[in-house]
C-alpha cells in the first residue's frame, strides 16, 4: 500500500488544492462500517506508518476520527491487525507513540468457533472431520507474546474514557485494559477498584457526600445497593431532618437506582412523615413522581 492509497490523489479547484477521498473511505451517511486495517506492520515505508498514525489515534471528545483531510462520520469504527513481532514473520515491531493509541487485544486460534466458520463456508467436509479428531492441528503457532504495553498518560486518558461509556464482563475486563496499560498496571488498577467498591456506600454518604460518591453509588451491585438503601432509610426514621443540599442529595441517589429499587426505596421513605414532605415538593417530580404513582396502583 502506498501513501496515496491512504489519503487519496491531490487535485486543484481553482486556487485551492483538495485531496480525493479514497474508494475505500466510507460515506458519511453508510450504514455502520468497520474499516479493517490489515497486517499494519507490514508497511515497508515510514511514510506509510505515518500516514495511518493520525486514522488510528482515538479522537478527542466532540471530534471526528481523521485521515489528513478526510473525517470519519462517528458511526464507523477501526479496528487494526498485526502479526506478532516475535520473529516468526516479516514484519516491522510498532513503535510506543502508535502502541499508546491502540487496545492491544491477543486472539488466540479457537477450533470451536474455526469449525463454525469452516461449516458456513462450505470446507471440505473431511478437513472438517480431520481437525475435528486433531484439533491440535489446527494451527502450531499459537504462543503468547508480549507487545510492550505499558503505562502512560495518554493510555490511562484511554481507560477513563472505557471506564465512563463501556462496561465489559468481568472475563474480558482485565484483557481490555492490559491491552491498554499492560498486565501489571490493570491488576493493580482492578484490585484499586474492587477494594473501594466492595463496601456498601452508607447514609452519611448518601446524605453529605453525594458528589464525590455518586459514580460509585450508579455502579454498586443489587445486592450492595440494597445494603446502602437499608442504612439510609434506617438512619432517616432515625434522624429525618434535612437540609436542602441533603435534600437534593438524597433525591439525586433515588434518581440513579434501577427502576425497582427506586420504587422500593421511595415507598419506604414515604412511610416518614417529615421525607415524604420533601419527596412530594415540585421540584422533584421528575424524579418521584413515576414512582409514586406506580406505588398508587400497587395499592389499587
Amino acid at each position: 500500500m502506498e501513501v496515496g492509497d491512504l489519503v487519496g490523489i491531490p487535485y486543484r479547484d481553482e486556487e485551492t488544492m483538495h485531496w480525493s477521498r479514497p474508494g475505500w473511505w466510507p460515506e458519511d451517511q453508510a450504514e455502520p462500517t468497520v474499516v479493517h486495517c490489515d497486517e499494519l506492520n507490514r508497511a515497508q515505508q515510514e511514510d506509510t506508518l505515518q500516514a495511518i498514525f493520525q486514522f488510528v489515534e482515538p479522537p478527542n471528545e466532540g471530534q471526528q476520527r481523521a485521515l489528513h483531510t478526510h473525517k470519519l462520520a462517528p458511526q464507523h469504527r477501526v479496528v487494526v491487525a498485526i502479526n506478532p513481532p516475535d520473529g516468526s514473520y516479516q514484519v516491522a515491531p510498532l513503535d510506543r507513540a502508535l502502541l499508546d493509541r491502540m487496545i492491544v487485544i491477543q486472539v488466540e486460534t479457537d477450533v470451536e468457533c474455526w469449525s463454525q466458520f469452516a461449516h458456513s463456508h462450505g470446507f471440505d467436509l473431511q478437513v472438517r472431520q480431520f481437525i475435528a479428531a486433531n484439533q491440535q492441528l489446527l494451527s502450531t503457532n499459537i504462543a503468547g507474546f508480549d507487545m510492550q504495553v505499558e503505562p502512560s498518560e495518554r493510555a490511562w486518558e484511554m481507560i477513563s474514557k472505557l471506564k465512563e461509556n463501556c462496561r465489559f464482563p468481568k472475563e474480558l475486563e482485565m484483557e481490555v485494559y492490559s491491552g491498554v496499560v499492560g498486565r501489571e498496571a490493570a491488576v493493580s488498577f482492578l484490585q484499586w477498584c474492587a477494594e473501594r467498591h466492595q463496601k456498601p456506600l452508607v447514609a452519611d454518604d448518601i446524605i453529605n457526600r453525594w458528589l464525590d460518591v455518586a459514580p460509585q453509588a450508579e455502579q454498586q451491585r443489587d445486592d450492595i445497593q440494597a445494603a446502602t438503601m437499608s442504612d439510609l432509610v434506617t438512619t432517616l426514621q432515625a434522624r429525618p431532618q434535612l437540609d436542602e443540599s441533603q435534600q437534593d442529595n438524597l433525591v439525586a441517589y433515588i434518581a440513579v437506582l434501577p427502576r425497582d429499587m427506586r420504587f422500593g426505596l421511595v415507598k419506604s421513605l414515604l412511610r416518614i412523615p417529615l421525607i415524604a414532605d420533601v419527596l412530594c415538593q415540585d421540584k422533584y417530580d421528575s424524579t418521584i413522581l413515576e414512582a409514586i404513582r406506580q406505588i398508587s396502583q400497587d395499592v389499587a
